[in-house]
């Protein structure tokens, strides 16, 4: 049995400065999610494109824009079971190699049905990997700044969607073949996943529950070898014995898990309405679902949007372009907040700007004024998600922190799918005022289930659940 006044591994990481191998393993995973974010985006273009060239009705472009988000949802719930039985690493590069070879392939899509069967391949890489890198992150970053570096793992989103904007811009729309290129560069992860495969650290709370105890303790050594960056930064005291993220209800009293003390508790889909677990799996569910909802819907369908608009598809393009610049000060704020006002209210509040902001951009009549409003979208929108990626693995314990993660960006990609398809209805039936309407109206939603999450900011992941009150073991 280990002496209680000897720190266990998971508490070496909590102690640790931001090292090189934090660094190295931030932009590692960062790279993977800006790959990700490319692919999403670029599809917006591709279907801008595609529009004018093949002649596509709403309806077609909907479901070309929703069947990846099909892919998604099952991807991300597999993804999460696969993550906390085989590895974080491991199903991080399968997924990058999925997608990546999926994109590449469909770039010789030969119509409608060929091109939504290869996206909805695509989709089933990308949803696996987004839950599992924060996961991956989340593990080794130390308590004290680990919203922050979450955080800074989804700014690489907005590098992804430059990258895709720049794409679209000069490569889509060049030529009638644009597209296909396009597309052909988005096969780039493919290669990246033997870069994650052979560079990247396999979480050493996973190695733990898995019994690679050995393991484990090299890769611990490691990041405790690793020079900090920042000159003079010294390890922080040991987290003393006491509450960890999960160990206190979302009120912050005591909380009823279904589980005996010493126990990893349930696991499974199942163990996620646990007791312990229902209330912040609601809330949270609830946050995916209006973020994800009003931000696909909004911005899968900008370009085209701005098309129908009256503006060229160069104009449309070059504007997403710099209404996408504004996600880089978004994350960057969110990234400051996250531990100064804690992961809730930053969260709700980058909501409740998100709802104002698309309530500004159905309204905005001139040129400048869509800029503007897409502009401060765009940053309050990114915020929130970075600050949503922080929050959801943190809510779990180890057991369930994969599936939990992975089952909450599923549920949020239900709505993904939807919101593509509501768009043409809602532009025949009010135009951009009421389609940004019912946008803002999700992001408030959206906020309200940020309020009933708990706050978790500077507590340690949990690893095991605790016992239920009254309740022998």
């Amino acid at each position: 049995m280990q002496d209680v006044a000897t720190p266990t591994r998971p508490q070496r990481l909590d102690r640790l400065p931001f090292t090189r191998r934090h660094g190295r393993l931030v932009v590692g995973s960062g790279v993977g999610w800006a790959l990700d974010a490319m692919d999403v985006g670029l599809i917006s273009f591709v279907i801008a494109a595609l529009r004018v060239q093949w002649e596509l009705s709403p309806t077609q472009m909907s479901w070309i824009a929703s069947v990846g988000f099909v892919g998604m949802a099952l991807g991300a719930s597999v993804g999460g079971l696969l993550a906390d039985r085989i590895g974080r690493r491991q199903v991080f590069a399968l997924t990058l190699l999925v997608y990546g070879l999926a994109t590449g392939a469909s770039a010789l899509a030969w119509s409608v049905a060929s091109l939504m069967v290869l996206r909805f391949l695509v989709g089933v890489g990308l949803g696996a990997e987004l839950p599992v890198a924060s996961t991956l992150v989340s593990e080794f970053a130390p308590a004290r700044i680990r919203g922050r570096l979450v955080v800074l793992l989804e700014a690489f989103w907005a590098v992804g969607w430059i990258l895709a904007a720049v794409i679209g811009w000069t490569v889509v729309q060049a030529s009638d073949d644009g597209w296909r290129w396009g597309l052909v560069i988005g096969a780039v992860p493919a290669l990246y996943a033997i870069v994650v495969r052979r560079g990247l650290p396999e979480s050493v709370r996973f190695l733990e529950r898995a019994g690679r105890t050995a393991e484990a303790e090299e890769v611990v050594r490691t990041f405790e070898a690793s020079p900090p960056l920042r000159r003079g930064a010294r390890p922080a005291d040991v987290p003393a014995p006491g509450p960890t993220a999960a160990a206190v209800d979302d009120a912050g009293a005591g909380a009823a898990p279904d589980a005996a003390p010493g126990t990893p508790g349930p696991s499974g889909p199942g163990a996620l309405w646990s007791r312990a677990m229902r209330r912040r799996t609601a809330a949270l569910w609830l946050v995916w679902f209006g973020v994800n909802f009003a931000y696909y819907g909004a911005f899968i369908w900008l370009p085209s949007i701005l098309v129908a608009s009256g503006y060229s598809l160069v104009q449309s393009f070059g504007y997403t372009l710099v209404i996408t610049l504004a996600q880089l000060p978004g994350y960057a704020v969110a990234a400051v907040l996250i531990e100064t006002w804690g992961r809730r209210a930053t969260l709700a509040s980058f909501l409740v700007g998100s709802a104002v902001a698309a309530g500004l951009f159905g309204w905005a009549g001139s040129t400048t004024a869509v800029l503007v409003a897409g502009m401060l979208l765009s940053f309050f929108n990114l915020g929130a998600w970075g600050a949503l990626y922080a929050v959801t693995p943190e809510i779990y314990p180890t057991a369930l922190r994969g599936t939990g993660s992975g089952w909450a960006a599923g549920f949020g990609r239900i709505a993904s799918i939807i919101a593509p398809l509501t768009v043409p209805p809602l532009l025949v039936a009010g135009g951009t005022e009421v389609t940004f309407a019912v946008f803002a109206a999700a992001f408030v939603l959206a906020a309200a289930g940020a309020l009933a999450l708990p706050e978790l900011r500077g507590r340690a992941l949990q690893e095991q659940l605790p016992a239920v009150p009254g309740r022998s073991a």
